[in-house]
């Protein structure tokens, strides 16, 4: 308890400079840690939400049945709104009539495209912010300690008999402000590690989802030649 007081009295004894730092970390670290648990929802709602398609998908139900249940939700995101987007265009392609398979699976692929550039930018959005709150906050948590020792020394030219104890307490509550901005990169840092590696495996996902549909398109538009 006294040294959490000693910690709180060394915080409010600080320079306006060195405060400045800290609320500027304290800021940092509070919204990243909102960003960390709104992306760790995002993530896993998008990971349940493909395991729970998928199944749906390759159950062997009829295409154009999901399709009608998926848009008439019309909730569904990443491999849902891929799927939407894809069936959409080949849909409306192939009601035009006199279209050859290759023209109705481009359209198709076309649409899923955009609607996966759509879904990786919602993934990998407030990433970036991660990323530049654990790269720059030990650099500004260090810019704080650099201008609290540099007062505590510049405050040593008035005194006759410099001694450890005189410049102790500035030296300490300028390593705080280091401490809180090694407090504000390391979760940064491991939330966006973390995090980007779940992105791009849900990328890779959508995308071999995109490949393969489109394949099963190609062999619609065939049998549509053919019959």
């Amino acid at each position: 308890m006294q040294n959490d007081l000693q910690v709180w009295q060394l915080i409010l004894d600080a320079s306006w400079m060195v405060k400045g730092v800290m609320l500027i970390l304290l800021a940092a670290s509070v919204s990243s840690w909102m960003i960390i648990f709104r992306k760790r929802m995002t993530l896993a709602t998008a990971e349940k939400g493909a395991n729970a398609f998928e199944e749906r998908f390759w159950s062997g139900t009829d295409l154009t049945q999901l399709y009608e249940g998926v848009s008439r939700n019309n909730t569904g995101d990443g491999l849902e709104q891929i799927f939407e987007s894809g069936f959409k265009e080949f849909t409306r392609m192939r009601e035009q009539g006199r279209m050859t398979p290759g023209v109705l699976v481009e359209a198709a692929q076309r649409g899923m495209r955009i609607a996966l550039v759509r879904e990786t930018d919602r993934l990998e959005r407030s990433l970036s912010y991660l990323a530049t709150v654990g790269s720059t906050s030990p650099y500004i948590g260090l810019f704080g300690t650099v201008w609290g020792i540099m007062t505590s020394f510049h405050q040593l030219a008035n005194v006759n008999q410099a001694t450890i104890a005189m410049v102790a307490p500035g030296i300490s509550e300028a390593l705080i402000a280091t401490a809180m901005g090694l407090f504000a990169a390391i979760p940064a840092v491991i939330a966006y590690n973390r995090y980007s590696n779940q992105v791009e495996r849900l990328e890779t996902r959508y995308d071999n989802f995109a490949e393969e549909f489109s394949s099963i398109l190609q062999r619609q538009a065939h049998a549509l030649m053919d019959s």
